[in-house]
């Protein structure tokens, strides 16, 4: 009897609980999933005083609260909510955001939140009802624009981000809450059990393991690997960040280094105050957000700095198409903690991971999820495997933010029309106070031949030149430069009976040169046609079963696009840029049909070093096929191997 009192009294105060942290008894009881609930606490009118009553900032408190009431085990949980009202997110507890931005940030088009530290959710079963392992609470605040109260910004919808789940319609609970109940989705297929201790690795375009190897009271050595999975995809000079959360700091490194050596913040922090007798002289970092990058090949058999597998690149890593063996990079570095994680088992990775590079596709990385130990090869030498003591894994996909400025542009020319159709108009963006000066909204005027190799500000002559010589328009003022760092003409060279070919030039602009360099093409008709390449190495690419795409790189020793260099009299000369060219033929035994010089000759997409380039949005025209000539069609050539020597 007096047992059967406990076990009822028990289960009365769990309830009792979970009523209490939730918007609705009601609904906490009849939730046999994920209740995700929403509710405004409080808000504020914030300085300045403005005239538009949409622009007036407000301070918002919110509280989003997860609790699980099913009966698996909620890993890495992530929740979207869905801000509407220009919110401008201060803070965050027990939670980060999934995309790896930092706070502060603005979240006006709603944001995905990723559990830290807590990242699983228990249930009520394996935990007899303790909340403090089936519940997290987010306490959130932030600015809000133009929701004055007694008006509540509440977001317009919350549901649970993990695969695998679906979510009722929203309830609202009065004016100020919200909440929604996510249960498992009985169509979704998964190869996941759930009695399962760790989840399983994801795909993505990169991924950043994050493996602790070596592991004492006061600090850990990880080793961190960063690799590469687009067959596009690529990184030159790689920059990676993190937000430290516990007041960590990184003692030593071996296969790169922090951008920046200081540790003025231990010296002068709370780092400095506990560990009394430690040498921060010798200390590599103490910021909260270090950035790492990667060492030179110089480096690589420094025996205090290198001596690591996959490190001492110059931050290079390569697509796995063009070359697996340098598609990762590799480091180690020695971290210290603070209390009160001085145990050799309480360990955590730092959280918001953010990469980049130079000319290279923009990253978005998630938080890092707890996966099983990675396996190595036993380093005696026995046929066995060694785990390390825990990993994390981060992934990172490639994504092209709306407005976002290209950093290559391609421009077309062909055998039967003597204009160029040059890049676009700030195909790579625009400074701002253009307008006395060029037209930001103008489209570019075509070009003779010779113009693609001169800079965009010592081509204005032969423009105006050119128009007037085609009787073609000269917008006033004249279009602004494209405004890229490396440009591809395109040059459909010759058509016959039963094939064809192009010639396919790269400058480089910059004052960077690409070593390793590589372009791409996706034609969506002619791919299947591709022969070869005279002076490239060049290689048919299935891409997710699609066969469209041709990778090119230099020839082994000419693989190096060097940068722009003055003129022989630079007083006199126009700059000249880094050059290389080279022909690619077709067969139209496999593409018959196709209509070359009406388009299909011509790519749908280009890539330089992982990087999509803007293309035009015409095509040369054959109105003055009649007109044709090989000289000026092999002009642009001619004069390519004169400034080549």
């Amino acid at each position: 009897m007096i047992v059967s009192f406990s076990h009822h009294c028990c289960f009365g105060i769990a309830v009792l609980a979970i009523f209490l942290a939730t918007t609705s008894f009601t609904d906490a009881q009849s939730c046999n999933g994920i209740l995700l609930s929403y509710a405004y606490t409080g808000g504020t009118r914030l300085p300045p005083n403005v005239t538009d009553p949409k622009q007036q900032p407000y301070r918002f408190e919110s509280t989003l609260s997860v609790l699980n009431n099913g009966l698996d085990e909620l890993k890495s949980w992530k929740v979207f909510v869905g801000f509407q009202n220009d919110e401008y997110l201060v803070s965050a507890s027990n939670a980060v955001l999934a995309d790896g931005t930092t706070l502060p940030a603005a979240v006006g088009n709603g944001t995905v939140f990723a559990g830290y530290p807590m990242t699983d959710l228990k249930t009520a079963v394996e935990t007899a009802g303790d909340l403090t392992q089936m519940q997290v609470q987010i306490e959130l605040v932030g600015t809000v624009f133009g929701v004055a109260p007694p008006s509540v910004p509440l977001p317009s919808s919350i549901n649970l981000a993990n695969d695998g789940f679906v979510c009722r319609k929203s309830t609202a609970q009065g004016k100020n809450a919200t909440n929604v109940c996510c249960t498992r989705d009985p169509k979704f297929k998964t190869n996941i059990t759930t009695d399962e201790e760790f989840l399983p690795r994801q795909n993505g375009d990169l991924t950043i393991m994050y493996d602790v190897i070596r592991t004492y009271d006061s600090n850990y050595w990880a080793e961190v690997t960063i690799a590469n999975h687009n067959p596009l995809g690529r990184l030159d000079n790689w920059r990676l960040s993190w937000d430290w959360m516990n007041d960590e700091f990184i003692f030593s490194m071996k296969g790169a280094y922090p951008s920046v050596v200081d540790a003025s913040e231990c010296i002068f922090g709370k780092q400095g105050t506990f560990y009394r007798d430690l040498d921060f002289a010798n200390v590599l970092n103490c910021e909260r957000r270090p950035t790492i990058i990667d060492l030179p090949p110089t480096k690589f058999n420094d025996t205090d700095l290198g001596k690591i597998p996959s490190c001492c690149r110059n931050g290079t890593i390569l697509p796995p198409s063009m070359d697996p063996s340098k598609s990762m990079s590799r480091f180690q570095m020695q971290v210290f903690k603070m209390p009160p994680a001085l145990n050799r088992s309480q360990l955590s990775p730092p959280q918001n991971w953010k990469i980049s590079g130079t000319l290279n596709p923009d990253y978005k990385c998630g938080p890092p999820v707890r996966v099983s130990p990675t396996e190595n090869p036993d380093p005696s030498g026995l046929p066995s495997n060694k785990t390390v003591m825990a990993s994390w894994q981060v992934v990172c996909n490639i994504t092209t933010a709306k407005g976002t400025a290209r950093k290559c542009c391609v421009s077309f020319s062909a055998y039967y029309n003597d204009s160029v159709i040059p890049c676009k108009t700030c195909a790579c963006g625009c400074p701002r106070n253009t307008e006395r000066t060029c037209s930001t909204g103008a489209p570019a005027m075509w070009l003779p031949p010779e113009a693609l190799l001169v800079p965009f500000e010592n081509r204005t002559a032969k423009a105006v030149a050119w128009a007037s010589l085609k009787h073609l328009p000269v917008p006033k003022p004249i279009p602004c430069s494209d405004n890229c760092g490396v440009s591809i003409n395109w040059h459909l060279f010759t058509d016959y009976n039963k094939g064809w070919s192009a010639r396919v030039t790269l400058f480089n602009w910059g004052d960077t040169s690409f070593a390793d360099w590589f372009a791409a093409i996706q034609m969506d008709k002619a791919a299947a046609g591709f022969e070869k390449m005279y002076s490239f190495n060049a290689s048919a690419l299935d891409i997710d079963g699609v066969n469209n795409t041709i990778i090119m790189q230099g020839l082994p020793g000419l693989n190096y696009l060097v940068a722009e260099t003055d003129g022989a009299d630079p007083l006199r000369d126009p700059r000249v840029p880094g050059k290389q060219q080279s022909v690619i033929s077709f067969t139209k035994k496999t593409t018959p049909g196709i209509n070359v010089a009406g388009g299909d000759g011509f790519p749908t997409k280009v890539f330089f070093n992982g990087e999509e380039c803007s293309l035009p949005t015409i095509y040369p025209s054959s109105g003055f096929r009649k007109d044709f000539s090989w000289t000026t069609s092999m002009l642009l050539t001619l004069l390519l191997i004169v400034l080549m020597r």
